[in-house]
């Protein structure tokens, strides 16, 4: 015993220390972020500065500003949470008192993970509603109404609920029937549920939040088309999502998975560019999927999901695990559900810091992208179109660098049009 419970200090200094760490790198990169964006807020980038006027470039420097300030009052809630959850013994008092009610078994373990992610929601909720009704407005981009929001926050609860619970329920019955390599069992689970979803999403799930329309316009449509066939893609069509009836950012994307791949245009997109412009987004839409981005990407995603699942079933085994991190294990019954949410509340503390990595790797794949483009539509269109969506996304030209390697998925504004107007 005297082993176990120094072993679970040892856990509960590390845990501190990473928590700690995670909180303080944080708002130590986004005090840099603040700090360049106000400082570069009165002169636009020599890049821009035909295409961008100061007041945009403030608005944007602004919009930056607000965000980063709701992020950091984000980070210390979440982090103070995570403590009420953890070793201040919140998780604890929960499973007890459920398995006074309920008793050891399927049903307690269940309304556990239910609970957990019902709460986690509930306190989020002053957060989303911040940020959509006082945050994006005041820049002019919320364009959703109170109805709406409550309606897409009924409908993603029930949506969470008809596919996580049985979820939930296939992972904790192999982790207490299936044996040692239960871990193999549910990644498999997992990695096949993920895939379907690639399949199911944009045709059953994604039209129950905005309605999906193919795309009518001739003269984008005929452009779309011709270049579609260039590159061989084959998909169920080009579609436009009505993204206006939320917000006023625009976007594009492509979806989905073998014969159920669909390109989406937001409304907002295709009201501001020119075909040769829809054309050059679409071309790196397109580049992502010949140098077959979502595959890597999903490979890369399952193989660290295996491991992370082997680390799981290991650590679910060691009752200094739970005295760790403020549980007292049950001696007599499971202790999968509560193994789970542990691990899921400590994993983004380590994998936090490999996250300039996979940034890294994403920005690369969006180099890729635009290369392409620029080989089969025109470059100084796809600097135009960028240019313009920068501007009416109200994105920063003028990123930390420090930050921009640590999170961004993109490349900074400045890179990435020099890179495409070398290749032109």
């Amino acid at each position: 015993m005297p082993a176990l419970f120094d072993i679970a200090s040892t856990l509960t200094v590390i845990f501190a220390i990473l928590l700690v760490g995670n909180v303080a790198t944080q708002l130590w990169l986004n005090s840099r972020q603040a700090r360049h964006v106000w400082t570069h807020r009165d002169q636009v980038p020599a890049a821009f500065a035909q295409s961008v006027s100061l007041t945009d470039h403030q608005k944007a420097a602004a919009y930056t500003m607000a965000k980063l300030r709701l992020a950091n009052w984000s980070l210390l809630l979440n982090a103070v949470i995570l403590l009420a959850w953890t070793l201040m013994g919140g998780l604890d008092a929960l499973n007890t008192a459920l398995l006074a009610v309920l008793g050891a078994g399927m049903s307690q373990q269940l309304a556990l993970l239910g609970c957990v992610t019902l709460i986690g929601a509930v306190i989020d909720l002053p957060l989303s509603w911040w940020r959509t009704f006082k945050l994006e407005a005041e820049f002019g981009f919320n364009k959703s109404t109170f109805k709406l929001w409550v309606s897409d926050l009924l409908k993603g609860a029930v949506l969470g609920a008809a596919l996580g619970l049985p979820l939930a329920w296939v992972a904790l019955w192999l982790m207490a029937t299936a044996g040692p390599l239960w871990w193999l069992y549910v990644w498999g689970v997992w990695a096949g549920f993920n895939a379907l979803m690639l399949v199911v999403y944009p045709k059953w799930i994604a039209p129950r939040f905005n309605k999906f329309s193919p795309l009518t316009r001739e003269d984008v449509r005929e452009t779309a088309d011709a270049l579609i066939a260039q590159c061989g893609f084959k998909s169920e069509g080009l579609f436009v999502m009505d993204g206006s009836r939320r917000s006023a950012h625009a976007n594009a994307y492509f979806t989905g998975f073998g014969k159920s791949k669909r390109v989406v245009f937001y409304d907002t997109l295709l009201d501001r560019l020119t075909v040769p412009e829809v054309k050059a987004v679409l071309a790196h839409e397109l580049g992502h999927f010949a140098h077959r981005h979502i595959r890597k990407r999903l490979i890369g995603l399952f193989a660290i999901s295996a491991g992370a699942l082997a680390i799981l079933s290991w650590l679910a085994n060691q009752l200094w695990f739970y005295v760790g991190l403020g549980v007292t294990p049950n001696l007599t019954g499971p202790n999968d559900a509560v193994a789970l949410i542990l691990f899921m509340f400590t994993l983004p503390l380590i994998t936090f810091f490999i996250s300039p990595l996979l940034a890294g790797f994403s920005r690369k794949d969006e180099f890729e992208a635009d290369a392409y483009a620029c080989q089969h539509a025109e470059g100084t269109a796809l600097q135009s179109a960028l240019t313009k969506l920068y501007k009416d996304n109200a994105s920063t030209l003028t990123p930390d660098p420090i930050y921009t390697r640590f999170y961004a998925s993109h490349p900074a504004a400045i890179e990435r049009i020099q890179r495409i107007a070398s290749a032109v």
